[in-house]
């Protein structure tokens, strides 16, 4: 099967498992912002995460998001969307904390 593509990845000339990434962009808004200092950041995922999968991962880099990734609303591509749904290369995943205002 070298050579041989399957929905885990691609293997290599030597057999290996090569894994395929995409690639996303994560935005962070409001109290997200604030806390990784960031608008926005590139992220390489593996093909067929979740937008949980990748808000995992971001959290695993800035641990100071877990005061709000309970009441965090995802958005993929300016779209309200749940945590199940698969990113695709190129994707955009906002990352919206609840907003107060007066």
């Amino acid at each position: 099967m070298k050579g041989q593509e399957d929905r885990f990845g691609t293997s290599d000339s030597s057999g290996e498992k090569v894994e395929h990434l995409v690639q996303i962009k994560a935005l962070f808004f409001a109290r997200a912002r604030d806390l990784t200092g960031l608008n926005d950041m590139v992220l390489d995922v593996p093909s067929g995460s979740t937008a949980k999968d990748c808000l995992n991962k971001i959290v695993g880099k800035f641990p100071r998001l877990e005061e709000i990734i309970g009441c965090v609303v995802l958005a993929l591509n300016e779209d309200y969307t749940t945590e199940s749904t698969i990113v695709k290369d190129k994707d955009e995943l906002a990352i919206i904390p609840p907003i107060s205002g007066g």
